[in-house]
């Protein structure tokens, strides 16, 4: 029998754990009360919109993609989740930046398909802000989405991808990059990686920074003459120290961590900026695992699936269910048959992450994690509660189904 001080002890970790629901591709049965559409309807219930309040607005921001990028969330997800929301008398409405509202109908994203209206996440001309201040490697304000700071409520709907600079894309980015005007999310939230300083002119000629630049197989190093200006873009630097091997002898030249590290607790900075914005009652965060790629939505255009399809995850807890989607995508580890060739540098060790596989080490995802649990966002220790799993449907009974069982012209 448990002691009293060894119960207390259970409870205690308990509640210090947060709840992640996980539905996987995976189904233990051809049926469709065993696949991914079922689990995900009861994920749905799991999830608890109660406390989203008649007349709410809520706003469910996701990523519409850009040009060909149609590895986005199905729009079949999107609908279930708007009627699943209308059910509590809240106003859905989903919201992105406007560029990528504007063209949504071309990647199957209206407001016929979606059941809701689709509006920009910062106006039309991306203007409608609020401003909040920061201080942080030299940024004192950012211009956080102004239609996203109104809403009642926040339903984070995020694709899982990979990122070349914080090496991976879910619900933290989706409201981090994604929850701010273009110039805060491009010059200051981007631009943040270059406040450390690693390159020193002063040790450095014109025809030694252009040696630099062409040491560079990624062609991220950029060199302005008239300026005297290096710049490594850090997006696609893969850490192979080409370029430190060229400035052997001079020592102009650093790649560093803590470069990197920027832009992660950055975004972890802007991701509390705009959750600070609601209730924490009101606030619901998805991770669709599906179409896992290298690179995240922005790219526009379709690409390799480098882990295996997952599976849905929703939590309450933002911190929760980034890190349990991290660890879901270590342990499926990297397709790497489907690596894309022009990624250099990769290297296969069990030790990395996928995304630090494919990006270098110093681009560890579970760092932003980190940063956001030392906010308060959340906690990483969480509870795993898989819906429907493979292992229980095979063991049910199958109720009785028909093809073309929907409404039909038959």
């Amino acid at each position: 029998m448990l002691k009293k001080e060894n119960i207390d002890l259970i409870l205690s970790v308990k509640k210090m754990t947060s709840k992640v629901y996980f539905g996987s591709l995976q189904h233990g049965k051809p049926n469709r009360f065993a696949s991914l559409g079922a689990k995900y309807e009861k994920i749905l219930e799991l999830i608890d919109f109660s406390t989203i309040e008649k007349k709410d607005k809520v706003a469910i921001k996701m990523h519409l993609g850009f040009n060909d990028g149609y590895q986005t969330v199905p729009v079949f997800f999107v609908r279930k989740l708007v009627q699943a929301i209308k059910k509590t008398g809240g106003v859905p409405f989903v919201t992105d930046n406007p560029t990528a509202v504007y063209n949504a109908v071309n990647r199957g994203y209206t407001e016929e398909t979606c059941g809701c209206p689709i509006i920009p996440v910062a106006g039309i001309k991306d203007g409608y802000t609020y401003t909040k201040k920061v201080d942080f490697k030299g940024v004192k304000s950012v211009d956080l989405a102004g239609v996203l700071h109104d809403a009642d409520v926040l339903i984070n709907f995020a694709h899982a991808k990979g990122h070349g600079l914080p090496g991976f894309g879910g619900v933290i980015k989706n409201i981090a990059l994604g929850g701010f005007a273009a110039k805060t999310r491009w010059n200051k939230i981007h631009g943040v990686v270059h406040y450390d300083k690693y390159w020193d002119a002063d040790k450095c000629t014109p025809e030694h920074a252009k040696k630099l630049v062409e040491s560079c197989p990624e062609k991220c190093i950029n060199y302005k003459e008239d300026k005297h200006e290096l710049k490594v873009g850090f997006y696609n630097c893969n850490q192979c120290m080409k370029c430190i091997e060229a400035d052997e002898g001079v020592g102009s030249l650093e790649i560093k961590q803590e470069n990197c590290d920027a832009f992660q607790e950055f975004q972890a900075i802007a991701a509390k900026l705009v959750l600070d914005t609601f209730d924490k009652k009101k606030i619901f965060n998805f991770n669709v695992a599906l179409q896992i790629t290298a690179f995240c939505d922005c790219m526009g255009m379709p690409q390799p699936i480098v882990v295996n399809e997952i599976g849905i995850l929703a939590s309450k807890d933002t911190v929760a269910i980034e890190q349990a989607t991290l660890d879901l995508i270590k342990k499926e580890g990297l397709l790497e048959s489907s690596i894309p060739p022009f990624l250099n540098n990769v290297q296969i060790k069990p030790e990395l992450h996928p995304f630090q596989q494919l990006f270098g080490h110093f681009k560890d995802p579970y760092k932003t994690v980190q940063y956001a649990e030392k906010l308060g966002m959340g906690t990483s220790k969480y509870e795993l509660v898989e819906v429907l799993s493979p292992e229980e449907t095979a063991k049910m009974e199958p109720p009785k189904e028909r093809y073309e069982s929907e409404p039909t012209f038959f």
